[in-house]
């Protein structure tokens, strides 16, 4: 067999491992062999994967968030030649037609350096063709003791320089390695691809002027492969179900202040930990599980809680369910800001997340229908958009 894709997940959360495992899976085996290359401790959600699976290293989740925290960039030029390293010898090994990559910036270079057609899997926020009336400032040491108007408006004018301070380590890669510069700015590294797919619908976030290569595939819907818990089937039916997952990148206070301010609302809690523990006991209306199949959960609930990030919020969007995002990075902001503003959702700041501003968000949120209307038509918009077909027919015209 000839068509050959292989899939790099940039394992820094989980969201960047599910979307390549759901583009894998929506490709007919008879006609594409599929490999998977990703760090050691994603092998868990990957069981179900029907293909070969490379080891490649990515750096701790906690190092990632740390960065993203401070506002310090993710990755420097050692660890990125590093990247480049590995992947040239998986590239070399598995000899795919196509790589797909997701938050995997060295296949900028490696894929180049290889001859192999590169095709950059990611959120349409990111995108410079991304019409962004404004980007908000993220939780930030600085927003702890300043008002948010004072930070914003010092945010909105270092904002530019972050951006080129954040793709200056692959810009010195891409030059070490004789590529053409990218032109300094973060967005053109994050979305840099001989095909760049965002895993968004243009109802939320339009583009302007992108070229032709810059395709919405839209929501990219994913599970983790675990049964529903035993409790499932015992869960009450006369109270709104308000599912609960602030993810792999989530806010520690975000979660304790969520649970404290659910505790006061008549409702069943389910809760999805992923490895993000409570620090005070669960409410008594809750049902906690490590990990949960998210699609089949939102499609239950009246309202999902989340940090912000598309992956959650696309699972309840999908299935017509409000948002609320609990957000502290910029990834989150940007995606919640778009989903508050076709009122489908509220954002708070992970910042500013005390039990009474969340109390008052959910019942907002449980009492207003309008947010369910809301949430109801971008729904219509996301079934417009099947990811997996569209990636299905972008695969086979561009293999042999």
């Amino acid at each position: 067999m000839d068509n050959k894709i292989l899939f790099v997940a940039e394992a820094v959360t989980l969201a960047h491992v599910a979307r390549p495992l759901a583009l894998a899976a929506a490709l007919d085996p008879a006609e594409f062999e599929v490999a998977l290359a990703c760090d050691p401790r994603a092998r868990w959600a990957v069981s179900a994967f029907r293909g070969e699976v490379r080891s490649i290293r990515s750096i701790e989740p906690s190092a990632f968030l740390r960065a993203l925290a401070v506002g310090r960039p993710v990755y420097d030029e050692q660890t990125l030649e590093e990247y480049v390293r590995e992947d040239l010898a998986v590239l070399e090994a598995v000899r795919p037609d196509v790589v797909v990559g997701d938050f995997r910036l060295s296949l900028s270079v490696s894929a180049r350096r290889a001859g192999i057609p590169y095709w950059n899997l990611t959120n349409a926020y990111w995108s410079a063709y991304y019409a962004c009336p404004r980007y908000p400032i993220p939780s930030h040491p600085a927003t702890r003791f300043l008002p948010i108007p004072l930070a914003d408006a010092a945010f909105q004018l270092v904002r530019p320089l972050a951006f080129k301070r954040h793709a200056r380590p692959l810009a010195r890669v891409r030059r070490r390695h004789g590529l053409p510069p990218l032109g300094g700015d973060l967005r053109r590294a994050y979305t840099d691809g001989d095909r760049v797919l965002y895993a968004d619908v243009p109802e939320l976030f339009p583009l302007r002027d992108a070229p032709p290569e810059h395709r919405f595939l839209g929501p990219i819907l994913w599970s983790p492969p675990v049964a529903l818990p035993e409790w499932w089937s015992r869960l009450p039916r006369d109270r709104p179900l308000v599912y609960v997952t602030l993810g792999s990148s989530g806010h520690q206070a975000g979660l304790d202040a969520t649970l404290e301010a659910l505790s006061q609302v008549d409702c069943t809690i389910a809760v999805a930990t992923a490895g993000l523990e409570a620090r005070g006991a669960a409410p008594r209306n809750a049902y906690v599980a490590r990990y949960l199949p998210g699609t089949e959960v939102a499609e239950r609930s009246k309202l999902v809680i989340c940090n912000g990030g598309s992956p959650t919020s696309q699972q309840a969007l999908a299935a017509g369910v409000p948002v609320l995002g609990v957000a502290s990075n910029l990834d989150q902001f940007l995606n919640m800001r778009a989903i508050a503003a076709a009122g489908a959702g509220r954002l708070v700041r992970a910042d500013r997340a005390s039990a009474p501003r969340i109390l008052a968000a959910v019942r907002d949120l449980l009492a207003n229908p309008a947010y369910a209307e809301s949430a109801a038509k971008v729904s219509a918009a996301f079934a417009r958009y099947r990811a997996g077909e569209r990636f299905r027919a972008l695969a086979r015209a561009a293999t042999p």
